[in-house]
Formats: structure tokens, C-alpha cells, sequence
């Protein structure tokens, strides 16, 4: 049995804007998985653009899954693209090369001009996700319709980072990311001062007593 999802996220850049940013949306602060990434063709048809690329990331299996994976530290994905100037369309097509019997995750995303305004962009994206692991496919599967809807979301807060980089950069340090960011940071801040204070508290007590 085959899990399908999809979702839609709309970008507040033009379709243009988009088509350009997409082949630099590595690295950013929400791809630090991302380890590498080549270009294997590229060929133009017409009014087409097409692609294939190679990407490598790392690859986090739980406590559960180490049982069926010798090698989880990384997995090679493929991405084939094709970007239509006429139609002003940008389509994705990325699965993954190795652990398919484990896990297959074949995604594709269209980039279109927003038909509700023509300023925006809206990504459809589409995920089908399946394992032939005799006894724990519909335990995978399940898990990892999960976990792509998570990262899926990652991936979106993450590209849209290197738009407002590209675009913005003004209101870069207004980004949920940088926001973020800065309230983990004071938090961690908090948390070492607070744990300075204990320990000089802990030694003062001891010293006196």
C-alpha cells in the first residue's frame, strides 16, 4: 500500500523570482542535511529547461529502524526538473536511490504563477511514499508520512529564507528563522547564567558550612 500526501504553499515572491532562487535554496539554516549537491545534465529544449541533479543528506533513522538499515548515515536523492518559460511553470521530481525496499519517497512539486495574484507563487506538492519490508511496511509508511510533512514544512520556511536573502534582505532579520533563532539563543543564555548562579550559589553554601 502506497501513502500519498499533498500540500500547497504560496511564496510571496514572483514566479520569476522563484525559478531563480530554487537552484540556490542550498545551504540554509533548515538544510544543514543537505551535504552536497551536482549537477549531472542540463539540457534546453525550446522553451524547457530540464535537469537532473544529485544530492546527497543525511539520513537520521530511529532507534526502531536501525534494525533493517546496516548504513543510515546518508542517502543519495535524484532530482529531475523541468522549467517551462512558456507556461511558467517549475517542476520537481526527487526519490531516493538507495533504501527503497526500506522506504521509498518519491515527491514532485509544481511552481506556478498564484492564479489569485499573479505576484505570488504557488508550490503544489505532492509526496508518495511506500516499503516492501514483509511485516513493517505499514508501520514505515505511516512514520514516514510523518516525518515528510514535517520536513516539508522545514523545507518551505527554509527556501523561503533564501528569497528574503535574494530580495528582501532588509527584512531578513525579521524572519521566523532569525526570530527564532534569537529566542533559542536567549533561552540557552538564560539557562547557562541561571546554572552559573546555582553552581556559585552550591559553592558559597559548601564553603561556609
Amino acid at each position: 500500500m502506497v501513502k500519498f500526501t499533498i500540500t500547497t504553499t504560496v511564496f510571496k515572491y514572483t514566479w520569476d523570482q522563484v525559478a531563480i532562487g530554487l537552484w540556490q535554496r542550498y545551504p540554509n539554516p533548515n538544510s544543514k542535511h543537505v551535504l552536497t549537491e551536482d549537477v549531472l545534465s542540463r539540457r534546453i529544449e525550446g522553451d524547457k529547461l530540464f535537469s537532473v541533479r544529485l544530492l546527497t543528506k543525511t539520513n537520521k533513522v530511529p532507534k526502531w529502524g536501525e534494525r533493517f538499515v546496516k548504513d543510515s548515515s546518508n542517502v543519495v536523492i535524484v532530482e529531475e526538473s523541468v522549467v517551462d518559460m512558456s507556461d511558467k511553470t517549475l517542476t520537481t521530481y526527487t526519490r531516493n536511490v538507495g533504501l527503497q525496499k526500506v522506504m521509498k519517497v518519491e515527491e514532485k512539486c509544481v511552481f506556478k504563477v498564484n492564479p489569485e495574484n499573479s505576484g505570488l507563487t504557488l508550490c503544489e506538492k505532492s509526496a508518495w511514499i511506500s516499503s516492501s519490508l514483509f511485516g513493517f511496511s505499514r508501520a514505515i509508511e505511516v512514520f514516514g508520512m510523518k516525518r515528510f510533512s514535517r520536513n516539508a514544512q522545514k523545507a518551505s520556511q527554509g527556501f523561503d529564507y533564501v528569497l528574503t536573502s535574494l530580495y528582501r534582505p532588509d527584512q531578513l532579520k525579521d524572519h521566523p528563522l532569525n526570530i527564532t533563532h534569537k529566542i533559542k539563543e536567549t533561552a540557552r543564555r538564560a539557562a547557562d547564567i541561571a546554572k552559573t548562579n546555582s553552581s556559585a550559589i552550591l559553592g558559597s553554601a559548601s564553603a561556609s558550612s
